[in-house]
């Protein structure tokens, strides 16, 4: 029997600010940072979790993962995933933590680290890649690991029991694919910061369509020309056949206005979609956007700031949004992913997580993978960015447009404790040496 008998949590920081990794409208310097936790047992086996962040504020998510931590602490893997749902509720549940963060928020988000880290424990323990563990759930044990609180006016645990049987049929043909890593097709963000160079942009771009890339995400909202001027660029290297595909992120820069007239002006490049138009809690935003882009064939898409499931239920009900764009760690955890993947099924639209982030590629590449084997019952895109994975143990990959998917267990999100010496903030050794020598802190220290 397996039993928690500690944790510790890491605030991880990498210096993506040097280069402008990550670079769009709103986040002009990102310093891409995990808010880590380790759970350690009586077993020799660890359960490894994170948060995404983008730097300052990175030291208050990892305090608020010490209050799930210490429930943790004393409890048996038998315990927590006899049912990971009821377990979900319960850290979910502690009422004056929900007082300053009910489902939402900093609170929020260091839950998603914890339980992530439970699911990791547990697959780790069951010698499986966590996508493979959920894979192999029954219907009914899909269903048990999700809070449909607030969602039975718009899926029941009965309707999402009886969509997953009827997923039954091919089941296995595409747990096999998923095996021989063709369950996930993805795309790139690597050329498309908003920070980047012309030449730079014309290289990554060069090199993502030579590795087989086909499908390519830009940052906008910057400055409108200047944005004309980049999608204009890329549409010289990649052309406007159906081939080659662009998006374009706004990352909430826009109000409602502002937001249709600016895409309308990038039209004629033809993006597929416009993610994130406008506030990630605007909804009836959101709705007016789609609506009035119907006509220029542009779709509308968010997630990666939609803090719950029963935010999405309404974006996704009220028909505000085209393409549903799940985060690993904003939400609670994979339980809380798991319900809005079934949302997504029942009204018919697909799933593209968002990615564009340390450890997001190595989170989703399971979730993808799940939402295909369980629950979609075909392929989607996934968001795929090249920076960061060699500090993984095993890192995200992409072989011939697809993910390599996962075969060692665990949720893959394990960090090389190199990466844990050398870029814990501020004491760890970039850190210590980068502030030494004049560089800015992320956070200033307190006198």
């Amino acid at each position: 029997m397996v039993t928690i008998t500690s944790f510790e949590t890491k605030d991880i920081r990498f210096p993506t600010h040097l280069d402008r990794t990550g670079s769009d409208a709103m986040n002009k310097m990102c310093d891409y940072s995990a808010a880590y936790v380790v759970l350690h047992t009586d077993s020799g086996i660890h359960g490894h979790g994170m948060t995404f962040t983008i730097g300052r504020g990175n030291d208050v998510v990892c305090e608020a993962i010490k209050y799930f931590g210490q429930k943790l602490v004393g409890k048996t893997l038998e315990e927590l995933t006899k049912s990971i749902g009821e377990t979900w509720k319960w850290l979910v549940s502690d009422e004056q933590l929900r007082w300053i963060g009910p489902e939402k928020g900093v609170v929020h988000l260091a839950l998603g680290a914890a339980i992530n880290a439970v699911w990791d424990l547990w697959a780790k323990d069951e010698k499986k890649p966590v996508w493979q563990l959920v894979a192999e759930f029954t219907p009914e044990q899909f269903v048990d690991a999700i809070d449909f609180r607030y969602l039975t006016d718009a899926i029941t645990p009965e309707e999402a029991i009886e969509l997953l049987r009827k997923n039954e049929p091919g089941k296995q043909e595409r747990i096999e694919l998923a095996k021989k890593n063709q369950a996930v097709p993805v795309y790139t963000t690597s050329a498309g910061w908003l920070g980047y160079s012309d030449d730079k942009i014309k290289r990554l771009l060069q090199e993502s369509i030579d590795s087989g890339y086909t499908t390519f995400k830009f940052k906008v909202g910057g400055n409108l020309e200047d944005d004309k001027r980049r999608l204009e660029m890329a549409r010289e290297i990649i052309g406007y056949d159906d081939k080659y595909v662009i998006m374009i992120d706004a990352n909430q820069v826009w109000s409602v206005p502002e937001a249709i007239d600016y895409v309308k002006a990038l039209a004629q490049y033809k993006p597929w979609f416009i993610e994130e138009p406008t506030s990630p809690d605007d909804i009836l935003g959101h709705l007016a956007i789609k609506n009035a882009l119907k006509a220029d064939g542009i779709k509308v898409a968010t997630g990666e700031m939609c803090q719950n499931r029963i935010m999405f239920k309404q974006f996704i009900t009220s028909g505000a949004i085209d393409i549903v764009q799940v985060d690993s760690c904003r939400l609670g955890g994979l339980n809380e992913v798991l319900a809005v993947l079934l949302l997504a099924k029942k009204y018919g639209l697909p799933v593209v997580p968002h990615s564009g982030g340390v450890g997001l590629p190595e989170y989703t590449q399971h979730i993808s993978t799940i939402d295909f084997i369980n629950v979609a019952a075909e392929k989607s895109l996934l968001e795929y960015v090249s920076h960061l994975h060699e500090n993984f143990i095993e890192p995200a990959e992409v072989e011939d447009g697809y993910v390599i998917t996962p075969k060692l267990p665990g949720y893959s999100i394990e960090m090389k404790p190199e990466a844990w010496t050398k870029y814990q903030y501020p004491t760890g050794q970039f850190w210590s040496e980068y502030i030494a020598k004049g560089g800015e802190a992320s956070d200033p220290q307190p006198e």
